[in-house]
């Protein structure tokens, strides 16, 4: 610890852990007086060369003298931070405060030189440069404003180092230095940076659990069953494609079913890139420092008895996370169901799950176990065999998610060729502001449809920690579809609309063809649509005796009709149809939609097994029956296009039935379910939802190739849903998404308002906070600091007498309003506390009278007296700032109805041009904006221009933590703000704009 010198207390909030850019972790702290034997080690390991780039010329060891500066700070003129692996430094930052002569100095001289020196083993894994973020964080809290850093020509390396930051910078080469000399306030560019090498590394890190070469199973018991012993089976079974070890203490034999085996991790002389962890949790901490020690990169901890079991549990929880971070791990656990890579080149189930799912390009991540069961199973029986298609790429499941989350996993899918739709079941989002801004970016790059579990339990699961938001769940919803995700309810509904998005392309509009050969499921379609909010065309009914050739020829026509953007197809089955027939159909609704590729087309059926196995059966690659490839290590099972996977217990809405390989014919057994004799075909699951079909996709369409031995590129998924209602709210979800892509390649723009005194109002904030943290404002305080922006609150004079109530009318003129300002009446003209259009002296003291008379004494009720508005429509205008999600801005009409309703919308803030126009036409009574049932249009415009302003205040000035314009009367010509509060405190710390970071456990 520092010593009682030392001006500040030691800085515990500068300690962070970091990702670096080959997906290790390291420790970030501050240096202290402790740490001299860690420093002078550290140095002895550095080459000569960094030496002499750092100290410009040989210094081949440290005095106690340097030990002693180097490790003696007072933490404001004199800071020196460490990254540090297994305890030990493997880079140091330091800073000093200088004056304009370059001699040390204090505050308020706002300029510092900063050295690095990286350990030659760790150089080109990013330290330095997230060190530079995070010694530059620390300075802006010092009042330090700029860093000068002398390099030599030859240090290319640290030259890079400063230039790619971002920062604004000089550079000048005198006496044989470059100096360089740059401004500590992000911009733009050092955010882009930072965010980018932040993708860079998380990125890389769930690669590393994902796609390692070798994995030890740690725990791994003699007998079959148990959680170890399963894990090690399923790897193997797999055909894991690196090296597999099993490690138990108890272990006597050398192999365990053909997998080498050891005691302890240490016994394996090559390196362990992943551990699965599965023994008791009392024991988890010894394992953990032995793959640590070792060099283990990453853990997937399955044993239980963490925060899930309490609070014991959850201080467990973090300790175990604090010691694999010092070793540089990360974590996917505790009380995680496992992760699955179905790559060829990887084919690693790390996972419960007794059976390898179908590859696929749909990443999906779950924080519950049972729910990734479900999932899974899910996805396997309605994809119908088409492998490359509807399976899965990677799945997480992530248990207490005490490390890596599902923002990690999102960083991963980003830029992942496998996949090309995201599902995730959230239980909690421990980071809201950026699972927002990166679900925004990846949204940009590929559909990402999320299920959020727990919504009204008002609490995070056990073993979750997260921070509190005070925003409900409808909130948080509106601002996930704002950021493009797709929000759906439920697990059946997130594999709707999954295999809508596989391949199938988004519609261009909101316009549905709907034809089939039932009228009365055809309405029903038509029906849904409608309360999608679609544009459906009148169903063409081709009658029950349609054939083949009707169907073709009736999709071919919709999908030419420039007035049609999707076609929803319905069919019901003949009285004695064959299986010919069904094959027929599926036949040319494939070629149909082969000659059609850029609309999306769907199926509702009823009761089609037939058809369903049919419409999967040309070109899927499906496991058909249980086999053991040939020369898989220990038996593991590979899949070809002749095995059958089993497919567990079918749901109601789907089917088992899969297809042969293409071009060839479905073999005996296709279809069996778990349980059911070779041979007994289609429907020995269910048969009331049947899985997709597949059509054709030119080879420019600019569907990603699938993988080698995956669904042809030329092929195309044609879902089938067993419910119009099922299929069409999928396809209603694809249409919002393709809206939102649309408008996100043309963001808006925050307008620049010249009116507006932003150092005035930074001025008024300041002297106000002075008095104290969490203040309401006065009214007068309220409209100079809302009025320095450019919005004007009507005067409302106080009227504690009648007397007063006369005189304050006199004053703004007649007619007037009189209003109780009481809490309990407060904005609720429903309950009669306002009284308009006073004309003159005896109806303001009539109306005084019957005010007192009802609702009681006038110090009771504080009536005021307001100049009457123009007439127009009563609106609310909000925005606060969330601890978890940031601020916020809402919009919805005034009145008890809209609050009962919850009809309020919500954007993030800062809001653009065209979130306010956006916002204002999302709330359910938006009609009444525009002129419904013969009224006059209100003046919009000047709304939106309000809620910009309000924008603008709130993103100005973080210590504006909310606002409330209630009412905002908007006439056609004009606004009036009748009513407005303003509560500041202390600007809430932005962990996103500050340096990299993992969260704190």
């Amino acid at each position: 610890m520092q010593t009682s010198s030392d001006r500040h207390e030691y800085p515990a909030h500068w300690e962070a852990d970091v990702v670096l850019r080959d997906g290790g972790t390291a420790r970030i702290r501050p240096i202290t007086v402790d740490d001299a034997e860690r420093l002078v080690s550290f140095y002895e390991q550095v080459s000569d060369e960094s030496k002499y780039y750092r100290f410009f010329a040989p210094y081949p060891r440290l005095s106690a003298k340097d030990v002693h500066r180097f490790t003696h700070h007072d933490f404001v003129d004199r800071v020196g931070l460490a990254a540090t692996v297994g305890g030990e430094f493997i880079a140091t930052v330091r800073y000093d405060r200088i004056n304009a002569d370059g001699l040390p100095a204090s505050a308020p001289a706002d300029e510092a030189e900063v050295a690095f020196l990286v350990q030659d083993a760790h150089q080109g894994r990013g330290v330095a440069s997230a060190l530079l973020e995070h010694i530059a964080a620390v300075a802006r809290e010092r009042d330090i404003r700029r860093f000068a850093a002398e390099v030599l020509p030859a240090n290319t390396k640290m030259i890079k180092v400063f230039t790619d930051a971002g920062y604004q910078q000089k550079r000048h080469f005198e006496d044989g230095v470059v100096r360089l000399e740059f401004d500590l306030e992000p911009t733009d560019r050092s955010l882009a940076v930072q965010r980018a090498r932040e993708q860079r590394a998380e990125a890389r890190s769930v690669q590393r659990l994902l796609a390692p070469g070798s994995v030890a199973v740690i725990g791994a018991g003699r007998t079959p069953g148990g959680v170890g012993r399963s894990v090690l089976t399923n790897l193997r079974d797999a055909g894991f494609t690196g090296r597999l070890y099993a490690v138990n203490k108890a272990l006597q034999e050398k192999e365990l079913d053909g997998v080498p085996a050891h005691r302890s991790i240490r016994e394996i002389d090559d390196p362990v890139d992943l551990a699965v962890i599965a023994v008791p949790a009392p024991y988890v901490p010894e394992v953990v420092a032995e793959c640590g020690e070792h060099g283990v990169q990453g853990l997937v901890v399955v044993s239980a008895g963490y925060a899930e079991s309490g609070p014991e549990g959850r201080e467990c929880q973090r300790e175990l996370v604090r010691q694999a971070r010092t070793y540089g791990m990360r974590i996917i656990g505790p009380n995680a169901f496992g992760v699955i890579n179905t790559s060829p080149d990887v084919r690693l189930n790390a996972s419960l799950a007794p059976e390898m799912p179908r590859p696929g390009r749909i990443g999906l991540f779950a924080q519950s176990g049972a729910i990734g069961i479900a999932l899974l199973s899910r996805l396997h029986r309605r994809g119908g065999g088409v492998t490359g298609v509807t399976g899965v790429s990677t799945f997480v499941s992530s248990g207490n998610r005490a490390d890596v989350s599902g923002n990690d996993v999102l960083q991963y899918w980003y830029d992942d060729p496998d996949t090309d739709v995201v599902l995730m079941y959230l239980e909690s989002i421990g980071n809201p502001r950026k699972f927002t801004r990166l679900a925004r970016r990846t949204a940009a790059a590929k559909p990402l449809v999320v299920v959020q579990g727990a919504r009204h339990g008002g609490a995070a699961p056990q073993g979750h920690a997260v921070r509190a938001t005070r925003l409900p769940h409808a909130t948080v919803s509106a601002l996930l579809r704002q950021a493009g995700v797709i929000r759906v309810d439920t697990i059946t509904e997130l594999v709707d609309a999954g295999l809508l998005l596989a391949r199938q392309p988004l519609p261009l509009g909101p316009r549905v063809a709907i034809l089939g050969n039932s009228e009365s499921l055809g309405l029903l379609t038509y029906d849904a649509c409608l309360a999608e909010g679609l544009r459906p065309l009148p169903p063409l009914d081709l009658t029950t005796g349609a054939s083949a050739e009707d169907f073709h020829a009736a999709l071919l026509g919709a999908l030419a009709d420039d007035g049609c953007d999707a076609v929803v197809v319905t069919a019901i089955p003949a009285v004695g149809e064959t299986s010919a027939a069904d094959e027929a159909l599926a036949q040319a609704l494939r070629s149909a939609a082969a000659e059609a590729p850029a609309k999306p087309v769907l199926v509702v059926h009823v009761e089609l097994g037939g058809l369903a196995e049919a419409l999967s059966a040309a070109a899927s690659t499906a496991p058909q029956g249980a086999a053991t490839a040939p020369g898989a290590v220990g038996g593991a099972h590979q899949f070809r296009p002749a095995e059958r996977l089993p497919t567990g217990e079918a749901e109601a809405g789907a089917t088992a039935g899969v297809g042969a390989a293409a071009g060839g014919t479905a073999g005996a057994g296709a279809g069996a379910g778990v349980g059911a004799p070779a041979g007994s075909g289609a429907g020995a699951a269910s048969d009331t939802a049947p899985p997709p079909a597949v059509g054709a996709t030119p080879p420019d369409s600019g569907a990603v190739p699938p993988a080698p031995g995956a669904t042809p590129p030329d092929s195309r998924l044609i879902p089938a849903y067993p419910a119009a209602e099922r299929a069409v709210r999928a396809l209603a979800e694809a249409v919002r998404y393709a809206q939102w892509r649309r408008d996100a390649a043309e963001p808006g723009k925050v307008p620049e308002f010249e009116d507006i005194d932003e150092k005035a109002a930074a001025g008024q904030i300041d002297g106000l906070l002075a008095r104290g943290e969490g203040l309401t404002l006065g009214t007068e305080e309220t409209c100079v600091l809302l009025g320095r922006y450019g919005i004007d609150v009507r005067r409302a004079l106080p009227a504690p007498t009648p007397d007063d109530a006369v005189a304050a009318a006199g004053a703004l003129g007649y007619p007037v309003a009189l209003k109780t300002t009481a809490p309990h009446l407060r904005h609720r003209a429903d309950l009669g506390g306002v009284r308009l259009d006073l004309a003159d002296e005896e109806q303001l003291r009539r109306a005084y009278a019957e005010l007192t008379e009802l609702f009681g004494k006038p110090e009771e009720l504080r009536p005021v007296v307001q100049a009457m508005a123009p007439r127009g429509v009563d609106t609310v205008v909000r925005a606060v700032i969330d601890p978890a999600a940031g601020a916020v801005l809402s919009f919805g009409l005034a009145g008890a109805a809209s609050e009962l309703l919850g009809d309020t919308a919500h954007r993030l803030i800062p809001v653009t041009d065209r979130d306010a126009t956006s916002l204002v036409r999302s709330i359910r009574t938006a009609p009444l904006l525009f002129g419904w049932r013969g009224s006059a249009p209100v003046d919009t415009a000047a709304l939106e221009e309000l809620m910009l302003r309000v924008s603008r205040l709130v993103d100005d000035h973080p210590e504006v933590v909310a606002v409330s314009l209630e009412p905002v009367v908007v006439a056609p010509h004009g606004l009036s703000t009748l009513g407005a509060t303003v509560r500041l405190a202390r600007a809430p710390l932005r962990d996103d704009l500050g340096p990299r970071t993992l969260p704190v456990i």
